[in-house]
């Protein structure tokens, strides 16, 4: 249960990024799944539909691979 609990909580180093917002070129990058995405200023005004359902999306696939790997 600890190594469970350890896998899904970070240590907190800045070398650990989930996300990158980049004011200048726009660019918001999430580093957990490769995604980037030149709309900076429509997400921070809320537009996450493409964020949420790459993340939903990744989040499957890596469900669906623990399930055909066992």
């Amino acid at each position: 249960m600890a190594a469970e609990k350890k896998s899904l909580v970070g240590t907190g180093d800045r070398s650990e990024r989930i996300r990158t917002y980049n004011f200048p070129q726009g660019r918001v990058t999430d580093h957990r799944i490769g995604l980037t995405l030149h709309k900076l200023q429509q997400i921070l005004d809320g537009d996450l539909e493409d964020v949420i359902s790459s993340l939903t999306t990744y989040d499957q696939t890596e469900k669906l691979k623990v399930v055909t790997n066992e």
